[in-house]
């Protein structure tokens, strides 16, 4: 998606920015009275933990808390703001934690709650704060809900997930269908009905329309708030609420079945999905949500929405100062890159949803890894993904790391043996599932297992993420790892970047330029995509800017020549009126 003020310019235009001497770099002192006076997660750089593949400490081939809480050091070396932990949630773990049995309690395969307090203590005495993934709209079908609810039609809980009669036939009640495949009902004989489920068989979807449920699921978000966690990241919030007369979805076209989170070889991208998610009534919940979170100081709201119109659906979920205070924004993980994309996201955006606040991310649990999937011919991998990390920190929102990009990992090919996914070994092998981007963090070159465990490891370590170990990329000061932290410590010390408004520059096509303004400062940041060297136009005087982890550009007379995968910082005056 894109960003609020993002403003296409005439080719060379910087709109107000003039050809005086450039303002002076951000003082310390601004710096910090723009972090006292913004809510710490407005430009604040968070950093994904998916923990089943960050560090294991008992050697049983699982991450788990003690063994993140043993890299908060490392973590806080970033320079990061937060930390997101995926689902630690008592499960069955069908879905690895995104099928949750208890909610108020951790899977012993992470640790337990003691271990969960002390995680929260140490990242909070470290400066770091902590969001957690709340998955709301359905639980396992081992939650002791949903074992009661399916045993009989009178029962207390009977209509916390949502039942259905079968039609005349004895056909699901809807053409409804699950993003892992097949039909989103599945048969119950207990009760002689079919129950919802938007994902796996086994991940029943809970009745919102029961104002009981939408009432529980409060209470289970607040036993975190009160233990002291900093925000939710919100699974799937759009799914919370389904079209209460079960209305059919309309068919797509061919042409238009392109994936937000799921192949064309998947039939859930052959229908609209304009009653089985995205409901009205969701808006009336995220109000209640936010109520509830507004009453513990500093805590904040990210929700994940994919839905058939996403930039509608941000700036409804997200409208005033009643409803989210962010929204995770997947325009940027597609397949392929292109600048051509990246400019339809951010004008786009900017008209639909001029006062949206968003959460930007390349990357994350759920898609192949950003360095794999927005590789360039002809350019180094190592030079590739600095620039990737780079352009994420300089959007206008807040940015989202997901772990090892700070070390530029690429996806990795699993034979079909080794898969874990459900979503993988159902599609085989049109599409092999999530697991390439959930391999184990490489820590330690020097191990067979990466530093990882003492076990062996729940998905394969590769050979060649062992090579871009912490390890070595510590001791390199040119690499990826020291090139991001560079980048981080630079977005901190620059007003603009974090909280500044933003514009879109025309450029040529292999170049995404834009300027962030923020007070007295106005900064240019420029990348190019290209395999080869680019020319972008500048006003006739610049403030070139360092230390921000790439090798310097000199502007010539009106103009800076961006090697391939090259960025370029500059400072520049705003005119005075």
């Amino acid at each position: 998606m894109g960003c609020v003020d993002c403003i296409d310019a005439a080719p060379g235009d910087l709109g107000m920015l003039d050809e005086n001497p450039s303002a002076p770099a951000a003082t310390e002192a601004a710096v910090s009275s723009h972090a006292a006076t913004a809510p710490w997660w407005r430009g604040a750089v968070i950093y994904q933990v998916y923990p089943r593949s960050f560090a294991d400490s008992n050697g049983d081939g699982t991450g788990d808390l003690p063994g993140l809480i043993g890299k908060l050091d490392y973590i806080a070396s970033l320079g990061v703001d937060a930390i997101w932990v995926s689902p630690f949630y008592r499960s069955p773990m069908a879905d690895f934690g995104y099928d949750i049995s208890d909610y108020r309690d951790v899977d012993p395969v992470f640790g337990t709650l003691a271990d969960f307090d002390r995680l929260l203590a140490e990242s909070h005495r470290r400066g770091l704060r902590v969001i957690v993934d709340q998955v709301l709209s359905h639980s396992s079908d081992r939650h002791p809900w949903f074992e009661e609810s399916r045993r009989s039609r009178d029962n207390p809980k009977a209509n916390w997930y949502v039942w259905a009669d079968p039609q005349a036939d004895g056909t699901p009640p809807n053409n409804w269908l699950s993003i892992f495949g097949g039909s989103a009902w599945q048969w119950e004989p207990r009760r002689g009905q079919y129950y919802l489920h938007n994902f796996l068989v086994s991940q029943p979807d809970l009745n919102y329309h029961n104002p009981q449920v939408a009432a529980q699921m409060l209470d289970e978000a607040e036993f975190w708030l009160q233990r002291g966690v900093d925000g939710f990241r919100l699974d799937a919030i759009n799914f919370c609420f389904h079209d209460a007369q079960l209305r059919s979805n309309p068919a797509k076209p061919l042409a238009e079945r392109k994936g937000r989170g799921y192949t064309i070889d998947n039939p859930y991208a052959a229908q609209y999905h304009l009653h089985d998610n995205t409901q009205p009534e969701t808006l009336g919940f995220v109000e209640q949500l936010r109520k509830l979170v507004d009453r513990y100081p500093g805590a904040m709201t990210l929700g994940e929405i994919s839905c058939e119109d996403p930039f509608a659906a941000v700036r409804d979920y997200t409208a005033g100062d009643r409803r989210l205070h962010s929204a995770y924004c997947f325009e940027l993980l597609v397949d392929h890159f292109s600048t051509a994309h990246v400019r339809d996201v951010f004008a786009t955006l900017t008209a639909r949803a001029p006062d949206f606040w968003p959460v930007w991310a390349v990357g994350n649990h759920d898609v192949a890894r950003v360095a794999s999937r927005w590789s360039c011919e002809g350019v180094e991998p190592a030079r590739r993904a600095k620039l990737l990390n780079a352009f994420l920190l300089s959007l206008r929102g807040t940015a989202c790391s997901y772990q090892g990009e700070e070390l530029g990992l690429g996806e990795v090919s699993l034979p079909r043996e080794a898969l874990r996914d459900p979503y993988g070994v159902a599609f085989w092998p049109t599409f092999k599932g999530r697991d390439g981007c959930r391999t184990p963090m490489p820590w330690d070159a020097r191990d067979p297992q990466g530093g990882f465990t003492r076990g062996q490891p729940w998905l394969p370590m590769p050979d060649e993420h062992r090579e871009c170990a912490v390890s070595v990329q510590n001791a390199d000061p040119a690499s990826i790892l020291n090139a991001y932290r560079a980048m981080v410590k630079f977005r901190r010390a620059q007003p603009a970047l974090r909280q500044g408004t933003m514009r879109l520059l025309d450029s040529t096509a292999e170049i995404i330029a834009v300027v962030r303004e923020h007070a007295d400062q106005a900064l240019l940041a420029a990348f190019n995509f290209g395999s080869a060297p680019a020319r972008l136009t500048l006003p006739s005087r610049v403030e070139t800017l360092s230390g921000h982890g790439f090798e310097p550009c000199v502007p010539g007379p009106g103009y800076v020549e961006l090697p391939a995968a090259g960025a370029f910082f500059a400072l520049l005056r705003t005119s005075k009126k």
